[in-house]
């Protein structure tokens, strides 16, 4: 297993577990609009690597297991980082963009990063299949598509502290960065293109509605 993935794996548990433990560092580095708006952007990515709890923690590192060695293997490791971290950073600016006049708003969470591999990895294979529970076959590209209609519910929902509207801005990251790094699949994965757009779309327009 490659070194780079391995280590964003440490990191992320070892900065979770420490905030588990220590609700003053927790505090610190999650993403919270009223700090981040008073100059503390570092929030943006740090909360990246904060979690709720173990649950919350698992089943981020268990997706990003799963998928991550799809886009190190068809893109390579420097493109793997780059969809990573850059998907990061699109699920907290537009979490901002979406919560910046709500000041007490706070989340955390790798989501962002890991939907956006995700998305990459779909993109990159869509014939992929998962075993959900290890047990039930599902193919990816919907496995994908219902991760981002959950978060949906959760963002309409706000009970809990995951930042689930980073899903949709990490998605939109590992999209993006993907399609530019390999513009071929829009001719070569048209229909897959087409699909993982949907419910991107439907975000903003249920957004535009104030249906969220």
């Amino acid at each position: 297993m490659n070194t780079i993935l391995i280590a964003i794996i440490i990191l992320n548990v070892l900065i979770s577990y420490k905030g588990f433990n220590d609700l003053s560092f927790f505090r610190k580095y999650e993403f919270h609009v009223g700090s981040i708006r008073a100059g503390e952007q570092i929030r943006m990515l740090s909360s990246g690597f904060l979690h709720v709890d173990m649950t919350h923690l698992l089943f981020n590192i268990m997706t990003l297991w799963f998928f991550a060695p799809v886009v190190i293997n068809y893109l390579g490791v420097f493109s793997f980082v780059l969809i990573y971290f850059g998907s990061l950073l699109f699920g907290s600016l537009l979490t901002l963009a979406f919560h910046k006049n709500d000041y007490g708003y706070r989340a955390v969470g790798a989501s962002g990063a890991v939907t956006g591999v995700l998305y990459s990895a779909i993109l990159l294979q869509p014939d992929m299949m998962l075993g959900i529970f290890f047990i039930i076959p599902m193919p990816a590209y919907l496995f994908g598509i219902l991760y981002l209609l959950y978060s949906i519910y959760g963002m309409r929902a706000k009970n809990d502290n995951i930042g689930h509207t980073a899903h949709f801005g990490g998605a939109v990251g590992g999209y993006l960065i993907t399609l530019i790094k390999e513009p071929t699949l829009l001719v070569e994965h048209t229909l897959m293109v087409v699909l993982l757009a949907i419910p991107i779309a439907a975000l903003f327009v249920m957004q535009k509605m104030g249906k969220l």
